[in-house]
């Protein structure tokens, strides 16, 4: 599919959008910033102008949000899915844990080796240039934003369920994501 191409879904299709996923299923169009079998379209959380206002029913991002800086890439990225959803649509955004990873790291019951893999869960691994975390989220920060930009009923969920994905990571046997659906008002 043509980048510049305008993507038109259907009469009566439902049209869900995950943001930086690679896991193909049927339903669900994956944008992603890497070209990579089964993306549907190359791009950036930040700019989803492929997509018209309001023709959205649910944006899905896992672990991603964490990866845009607070000053002006995460209000740029939620001002974009506010803008494609549909009134009643539903944004599912999964994120590291921050209050719970900096209990990890502090806590005794973890040694220097275990820190290390708690830090690169706030860090990012750090194995390409995509994979650097600039933010993090508490509960409190993320429906703050989430409020900011006009998502309402913003509610935590254990799991979306949805993808073999970050969102349901564990780590100890501990969850590490913190996961928030919204909706725009309808």
């Amino acid at each position: 599919m043509s980048k510049n191409a305008p993507y038109q879904p259907k009469p009566g299709e439902l049209l869900r959008l995950h943001i930086g996923g690679e896991h193909v299923k049927e339903g669900w169009k994956i944008v992603n910033i890497q070209v990579k079998p089964g993306i549907d379209f190359q791009g950036s959380a930040t700019d989803l102008s492929r997509f018209a206002d309001g023709t959205v029913d649910e944006v899905y991002g896992s672990h991603i949000y964490e990866h845009l800086g607070y000053i002006k890439e995460l209000p740029q990225a939620l001002r974009e899915v506010y803008r494609v959803l549909k009134p009643g649509g539903v944004f599912k955004i999964g994120v590291p844990d921050l209050s719970f990873l900096c209990w990890m790291m502090l806590s005794p019951l973890f040694n220097a080796q275990e820190r290390l893999g708690i830090m690169r869960v706030i860090y990012g691994g750090q194995t390409d240039e995509f994979d650097f975390h600039k933010v993090g989220y508490t509960e409190d920060m993320l429906v703050m934003w989430l409020d900011q930009f006009g998502f309402v009923n913003p509610e935590r969920v254990d799991s979306f369920g949805l993808f073999p994905d970050t969102t349901d990571l564990r780590m100890f046997g501990l969850p590490l994501s913190l996961n928030v659906q919204a909706s725009k008002p309808g």
